[in-house]
């Protein structure tokens, strides 16, 4: 992506203009032409856009209020040892095959896509709530689906 035809021998990173903060079913490939077209770029054939994991997931409605979550002994458990609420250490155990490793503020999973990560990839910073302590966001349930529908959407 560049504000000229391409060039197999040049990298260019550039961050888009205008992306609102996105919500659940929003149209992702509709906001990133839009914001390719206000920071005045061109999508070529063989271009690579990188989108953050977390408008993906915004996207995809895996935004989860913790008001909800009733936490497991074993959720308990571990929250005690991290000091990580027990609410959130519930969504890390739904969301992993098996827990690897236990620290203070972080437990290193195998997540339920076979990833190696801390705390399932369960964030809940800058996620755009009123509360981002009572929110959390998951991980998309299969980010290789969800990159190939952008794909798709991106290049009809």
């Amino acid at each position: 992506m560049n504000s000229r035809s391409p060039s197999p021998a040049r990298l260019e990173v550039t961050a888009l203009e205008g992306i609102p903060e996105v919500s659940e079913n929003a149209d992702l490939a509709a906001l990133l032409l839009a914001g390719c077209a206000q920071t005045g770029l061109s999508v070529y054939d063989h271009d690579v856009i990188v989108v953050a994991q977390k408008i993906v997931s915004k996207c995809e409605g895996r935004r989860v209020r913790l008001r909800g979550i009733g936490p497991s002994a074993r959720a308990i458990e571990l929250a005690a040892a991290t000091g990580k609420d027990a609410r959130v250490v519930e969504l890390v155990l739904r969301e992993s095959r098996r827990v690897l490793r236990v620290g203070r503020e972080v437990i290193v999973v195998e997540d339920i896509r076979g990833l190696v990560l801390a705390n399932a990839g369960i964030d809940q910073s800058n996620i755009g709530a009123d509360d981002p302590e009572a929110e959390a966001l998951l991980l998309p349930l299969d980010p290789d689906a969800s990159a190939a529908t952008l794909r798709a959407a991106l290049n009809p």
